[in-house]
């Protein structure tokens, strides 16, 4: 495992996290959780896959 995938792996569940975080203090819509966490999901996966 690069260190590339180590930090993918690392960052992807903080992001997740201030996601939840975020939504649960009202600072964003449902929707918009739910798309950063899969943006980031999709994002993290292809660049995983293609290190």
């Amino acid at each position: 495992m690069t260190d590339a995938q180590l930090g993918l792996m690392v960052a992807t569940p903080i992001i997740i996290v201030f996601a939840i975080a975020l939504r649960r203090m009202g600072a964003v819509r449902t929707t918009g959780a739910v798309v950063a966490v899969a943006a980031s999901v999709v994002i993290a996966a292809v660049l995983f896959f293609t290190q």
